[in-house]
C-alpha cells in the first residue's frame, strides 16, 4: 500500500474508533435522562461509524486470524499495564488531578485481568479450543472485568454493588 492512504486509512481508523465510543457514550447518557430518541439517534450513528472503522482495519491488514488477533491484544493489554497507566497515573498523582488518578487507577485494574484472560484465550485456541467461561461482568464505575466464581457483593476496586454490574 502506498504510504499516503496507509497513513490516511490510519487516521480515518483512529477517527471513526474515537467517534463510535463519543456517540456511544453520547447515547448511554441520553437514555438515562430519558431521551429514547436521541439515544436511538447516537447509537445507530455509533454503529455506522464502527462499521466504517472495520473496514479501514480490514484494508490496512489490522484482522488477521485468532491467534494474531489475540497476540496483539495481549500486547496491548501488557503495555497498558506495564507502561502507560502506571506513567500516567503517576503523572496525574505527581499533579494532584484526582479525578485523572482515579480514573488511571480503575482502568489498570481492569487491564490487568483484560491482559490474564488474553494470556488463557490464547492458549486455549493454540489448542483449537474456545475459552471455558460462563457469564462476564463489568463494573458500570471502573470496568472491572470479573469471569470466574462467584461475583463479589462489591466490586473490589471501587465499591460499586454486584447489582449494578452489566453481565455479558
Amino acid at each position: 500500500m502506498k504510504e499516503m492512504t496507509e497513513k490516511a486509512l490510519k487516521e480515518a481508523f483512529a477517527g471513526e474508533s474515537k467517534a463510535h465510543m463519543k456517540y456511544s457514550i453520547y447515547s448511554e447518557i441520553a437514555q438515562e435522562k430519558g431521551y429514547e430518541n436521541l439515544a436511538r439517534m447516537w447509537e445507530a450513528i455509533a454503529y455506522a461509524e464502527r462499521v466504517h472503522a472495520r473496514n479501514h482495519a480490514e484494508n490496512l491488514g489490522l484482522i488477521g486470524d485468532l491467534e494474531e488477533d489475540l497476540e496483539e491484544s495481549f500486547d496491548g493489554e501488557s503495555f497498558e499495564v506495564d507502561e502507560m497507566y502506571p506513567v500516567y497515573h503517576e503523572t496525574a498523582n505527581i499533579q494532584a488531578e484526582n479525578g485523572a488518578r482515579r480514573s488511571f487507577h480503575y482502568a489498570l485494574e481492569a487491564e490487568k485481568i483484560h491482559k490474564t484472560m488474553y494470556e488463557q484465550a490464547e492458549e486455549k485456541v493454540e489448542k483449537g479450543e474456545d475459552m471455558d467461561i460462563d457469564e462476564i461482568y463489568i463494573c458500570p464505575t471502573c470496568g472491572y472485568t470479573h469471569y470466574k466464581g462467584e461475583l463479589p457483593d462489591k466490586c473490589p476496586v471501587c465499591g460499586v454493588k454486584k447489582e449494578k454490574f452489566k453481565e455479558f
